[in-house]
């Protein structure tokens, strides 16, 4: 029965753990997914960016 004992012990203090927990609401949720894809693309093109920059600079270096 120890045997047993354990993992059903785990899965009960789990779910209390997860009843304590602050759970977003989906407005919550939607504006933190959109910020999220917003600052990725600003990033996606600021660093595009630079190494297109970068890329010219080195270009002209190595000629």
């Amino acid at each position: 029965m120890a045997i047993l004992a354990k993992p059903v012990n785990f899965f009960k203090e789990v779910r209390t753990e997860l009843s304590k927990v602050s759970w977003s609401t989906r407005k919550e949720l939607m504006a933190s997914t959109v910020l999220v894809i917003t600052v990725t693309g600003i990033m996606t093109v600021f660093i595009g960016l630079v190494d297109m920059g970068l890329s010219k600079i080195l270009s002209v270096v190595f000629r």
